[in-house]
């Protein structure tokens, strides 16, 4: 096998076709803003048709297959994909209707029907109804004449992201409720359901370790227990793709720590682990009931420029150094991990730099993307070796990917420190926060 690799070259590997991550639909191609003009101007020339026709390809992302979109007679029809659901419709030259099945209803029960009428006051475009067969359904109509693609857009974000969002939590719930209109989900092998549920439940329970054995008492150093709270946050919500109860006990673990109210720091380390708790807690079936792929149109991260992640990092990174020089190891990686997390978690950053921080991720975390199947082992933590080799060509790579965008990309990786983990990870951190990411004409 080396006598064939010394004379064809090492070819790489194709590696597993496995998605991290909040999808984001900020990384539109040039003919997909093109589209959006056209949709605008016969929008105001009153064409509707060909601006409805104009505004779905605008949507619809080619490699996710997102958007289905066809002519039949004089109304145009389409399927709109969102995570675990559906949005269907038709549109012609007086009226615009879409409607996402959420799920089906064996009884009408008074609890879920009232949480429905609670969604409705929060709702601005859309709104859950029940039909005939009584299936929960979320639904949106305008007139053509009222129907921009401005408003067709946050419309129909508003749909789709409120269908995906509310169907597992309802089933999860309310027992009498029923999936419905879930063809389209790709199951995960068993393999890769089992590789995710063992590093959910290590990955916290290793936490849970540190702080309980770790010599960080809860008041004295309130800040490390929260780093490594949320870097464990972050780092499952874009290692583990989670849909449904943990993606929303994630998503309220964000939110329970960042909120303005009058708990400190202690207490919010304290409601956060009573969150993780409730994962540690749950049955293994519930949470493969839960690990699916899906196809996905419209992002909920917020765009942001590069400026937005070099704050970030100024604010933050240079926090790990009193941990590692008093020897808290474990809180000095996780502060880096912590803001690459919530880089991925909340911002829609630019593409150099959410490639090289999916890149950390790969390297810090290289047992995980070894187990799911990566033959790029890019760090050994059993030796503290690293692929020094592996890691600089893989940056290449994304230098490569970027450039036509990015002319000025060139991450100075002769700064890179290979001597421990958390000196790697500062060192690549100042190397993404000294990038040049500005756009070429």
């Amino acid at each position: 096998m080396q006598f064939f690799n010394r004379l064809f070259g090492n070819r790489e590997e194709p590696q597993p076709t496995i998605k991290f991550g909040r999808y984001t639909d900020s990384y539109k191609e040039p003919q997909q803003y093109d589209a959006w003009d056209l949709a605008i101007e016969e929008f105001e020339r009153e064409n509707y048709l060909e601006s409805y026709d104009a505004f779905f390809r605008y949507l619809r992302d080619e490699q996710e297959d997102n958007v289905k979109y066809w002519r039949k007679g004089n109304e145009i029809h389409f399927e709109i994909f969102q995570g675990s659901k559906k949005v269907f419709g038709f549109a012609n030259k007086k009226k615009f209707k879409a409607e996402a099945k959420v799920a089906k209803a064996n009884d009408l029960n008074i609890g879920f029907m009232r949480f429905l009428v609670e969604q409705n006051f929060d709702l601005k475009y859309s709104r859950f109804a029940l039909d005939e067969r009584n299936d929960i359904c979320i639904l949106f109509d305008t007139y053509t004449l009222d129907g921009s693609p401005y408003k067709l857009y946050f419309a129909l974000k508003e749909l789709a992201t409120n269908a995906d969002k509310q169907d597992d939590l309802l089933l999860d719930e309310f027992e009498m409720l029923e999936p419905v209109d879930t063809f389209h989900l790709n199951e995960l092998s068993d393999k890769i359901k089992e590789i995710k549920y063992n590093f959910i439940i290590r990955e916290i329970k290793a936490v849970f370790k540190e702080i309980d054995e770790g010599k960080l008492n809860a008041d004295r150093y309130p800040g490390g227990i929260a780093y490594l709270l949320l870097n464990l946050c972050y780092k499952l919500d874009y290692l583990t793709k989670p849909e449904g109860f943990m993606m929303e006990t994630l998503e309220r673990i964000h939110r329970e720590y960042f909120s303005n109210d009058d708990n400190n720091t202690t207490k919010k380390n304290s409601l956060l682990r009573k969150e993780f708790q409730k994962l540690l807690d749950r049955p293994k079936a519930a949470f493969f009931k839960e690990m699916y792929e899906v196809t996905t149109t419209f992002g909920i991260t917020a765009p942001v420029n590069h400026d937005k992640v070099v704050s970030f990092i100024d604010g933050e990174l240079s926090n790990m150094d009193w941990y590692k020089d008093n020897k808290h190891f474990k809180v000095a990686l996780a502060i880096p991990g912590y803001i690459a997390g919530y880089c991925l978690f909340y911002y829609a950053a630019l593409k150099p730099d959410k490639d090289l921080l999916h890149l950390y991720f790969q390297i810090v975390e290289a047992d995980y993307f070894k187990q799911l199947g990566f033959t790029t082992n890019y760090f050994d933590p059993e030796t503290g070796s690293f692929d020094e080799k592996g890691i600089k060509k893989a940056i290449r790579k994304i230098v490569e990917t970027n450039k036509e965008k990015f002319t000025n990309l060139n991450p100075n990786i002769a700064n890179l420190q290979f001597d421990s983990l958390p000196d790697f990870a500062k060192s690549y951190l100042l190397m993404v926060r000294n990038l040049d990411l500005t756009k070429s004409e």
